[in-house]
C-alpha cells in the first residue's frame, strides 16, 4: 500500500486525483502497524532522493488515528499539508 509522509501527501494526490473533491486523509500511527514499511522511490522523473513509505501487509484499523477531508484548492490541485 502506498503511503506518504505528511510533507509528501500532496505529490501523489496531485498526480492521481487532481480535482476530486471526495478524498480523505488517513493519519496513521506507525507504531501500530504490524507489517513492514519500506521507503522506496516514487515514479520515474522524481528526484532520486525522494522516497515514499509503502506498507507490505494489511492496514489495521487500530493504526488509523485520524480521518479528515482533503480538499483541492480552487484550481483543482491539492496543497501541501500544514501543521
Amino acid at each position: 500500500m502506498h503511503l506518504s509522509a505528511p510533507h509528501q501527501v500532496h505529490l501523489p494526490a496531485n498526480r492521481l486525483f487532481a480535482g476530486r473533491s471526495d478524498m480523505v486523509l488517513l493519519r496513521l500511527d506507525p507504531t501500530r502497524l504490524d507489517a513492514p514499511v519500506r521507503w522506496e522511490p516514487g515514479v520515474p522523473g522524481d528526484d532520486p532522493a525522494l522516497r515514499f513509505p509503502h506498507l507490505y501487509g494489511p492496514l489495521p484499523v487500530s493504526a488509523v488515528i485520524g480521518v479528515e477531508p482533503y480538499r483541492p484548492g480552487p484550481d483543482g490541485s491539492y496543497p501541501p499539508l500544514t501543521g
